[in-house]
């Protein structure tokens, strides 16, 4: 990803979580530069994907790259389904299936897997729809701040 489609598709995130939420993933900003590395290095673990048919995770920041044991490069390939254990992916997919219907939800909890296999619960988590300027879907988000190590 460009830095310039980066820059777009955080925008997309933060204006996403404002409008289901009612406030500011982060302090307002001054420039799409102040939001990208506010978010890359929030104390909170934030990721998406995107709408193919089976979701590919598109942004990562530094605590979910972290968490997962990834580079960017490996998140950014990585199909968001396996960033849960395989008896967990179910529950997930029913997480998705609500979160595209409502269009959002909060405080979900959940177990997940980084790429060594380590397991941690996520607790807490709001999971968002990301719609562009026009109200098209363009995927979903995560962010929480709270997680344990298993």
């Amino acid at each position: 990803m460009t830095p310039e489609a980066l820059a777009v598709h955080l925008e997309i995130v933060a204006n996403s979580y404002r409008d289901w939420m009612g406030v500011d993933l982060v302090s307002p900003r001054s420039s799409a530069t102040k939001l990208v590395s506010d978010l890359r290095d929030a104390p909170f673990a934030l990721v998406s994907h995107g709408v193919e048919a089976d979701p590919v995770l598109n942004y990562g920041n530094g605590k979910a790259l972290e968490l997962w044991e990834m580079t960017w490069e490996e998140l950014t390939k990585t199909p968001s389904r396996l960033t849960a254990e395989a008896p967990n992916r179910e529950e997930r997919a029913r997480l998705l299936d609500e979160v595209t219907r409502h269009g959002f939800i909060r405080n979900y909890s959940g177990i997940r897997v980084s790429k060594s296999g380590r397991r941690f619960r996520i607790e807490g988590a709001t999971v968002w729809n990301l719609l562009d300027a026009q109200g098209g879907y363009c995927g979903q988000a995560a962010a929480f701040s709270r997680w344990v190590y298993l």
